[in-house]
């Protein structure tokens, strides 16, 4: 759901700013962010996740 979660916030940010791809590194791809919001929000998340269950 965090990946889910990640790739739509990173859409709804280049809707608002009017663009297709973030960067020209990965043409065709969306860029680099494309590639990698889904992982960055589960990592975020799961981070989250331990640190409230404490075992961090």
């Amino acid at each position: 759901m965090a990946a889910t979660a990640g790739d739509f916030a990173e859409s709804m940010v280049k809707e608002k700013l009017g663009i297709k791809d973030m960067s020209n590194a990965l043409p065709g791809h969306g860029g680099v962010m494309d590639r990698l919001d889904s992982v960055v929000w589960a990592m975020l998340t799961a981070y989250l996740g331990v640190v409230a269950l404490g075992l961090a």
